[in-house]
């Protein structure tokens, strides 16, 4: 199970980002997939820091950061970065972060986006607001053109069901 999950980590890691720019050869974008370690130093201080996410378990929190930078001559105009959010995690509420961007999120494949607290899910008593375990996507869009050779990140933590 755990040499699946991490197989499909990859996998997701290298396919999870899509960029409207990226696809005119506009940015070079990459997803590394980090799982924070957690340690006590001598002096009895915790301290937190990143490492890859080799090994995996159900619990364990991933941080998912993609870096983009325009690779470019021209300038980049109208940077959307798509990530899906695998089945087998959950979105960690007010965990995605972008510089310079908005984010939006989607509870529908990737057909609609809109902020958390605009989205709705159909209930069986009509609708209910969504949640975070809801999201099947997070998107950053760019409020400002990237320049040439600019370079930008955005960063979420999903939790592995």
């Amino acid at each position: 199970m755990k040499n699946l999950t991490k197989l499909a980590l990859t996998v997701l890691a290298f396919f999870a980002v899509t960029a409207v720019a990226q696809e005119k050869g506009h940015l070079n974008v990459r997803t590394i997939v980090q799982k924070e370690e957690v340690t006590v130093n001598e002096t009895g201080e915790t301290e937190r820091r990143l490492v890859d996410a080799k090994t995996v378990v159900p619990g364990d929190d991933l941080v998912y950061t993609i870096t983009f930078q325009n690779i470019s001559e021209e300038t980049a105009e109208n940077v959307v970065i798509t990530n899906p959010i695998s089945e087998s995690l959950t979105y960690v509420k007010g965990s995605a972060f972008g510089p310079g961007a908005v984010i939006e999120f989607s509870v529908d494949g990737g057909e609609n986006f809109a902020a958390p607290d605009a989205l709705m899910i159909a209930a069986n008593d009509g609708e209910r607001p969504a949640e975070a375990e809801d999201f099947t996507h997070v998107r950053w869009t760019m409020q400002n053109d990237i320049e040439s050779g600019a370079q930008g990140l955005a960063r979420f933590r999903a939790r592995l069901n």
